[in-house]
């Protein structure tokens, strides 16, 4: 596995953003996480459009990967990085 995002750069706020965003496009793939990710997190489509920049939407995305352990791993490989780097960039993102 490459890994272009480490845990040591996971904590560049720029690099958790970008990661969380490629995240989300992953989840959005879908439409069975994607209903799931907007029933857990109480965002609205329009709501998640809007606030597609804040940290605290970026870091509910992540927390909600970490949530189900089977779709954290199947992102981490999809985005070839550690799901522990997801991790770290969801620290990042709430912890600025």
């Amino acid at each position: 596995m490459r890994e272009p995002l480490t845990n040591r750069n996971a904590a560049d706020p720029d690099a958790a953003a970008a990661l969380a965003l490629s995240a989300l496009a992953w989840v959005l793939s879908d439409d069975d996480r994607a209903g799931r990710l907007l029933t857990l997190t109480g965002l609205a489509p329009g709501d998640l459009r809007e606030r597609l920049g804040e940290p605290a939407v970026l870091a509910a995305v992540l927390t909600y990967l970490e949530s189900y352990e089977p779709d954290l791993i199947a992102c981490a490989h999809e985005l070839d990085v550690r799901p522990e780097t997801l991790v770290a960039a969801r620290a990042t993102l709430e912890h600025p």
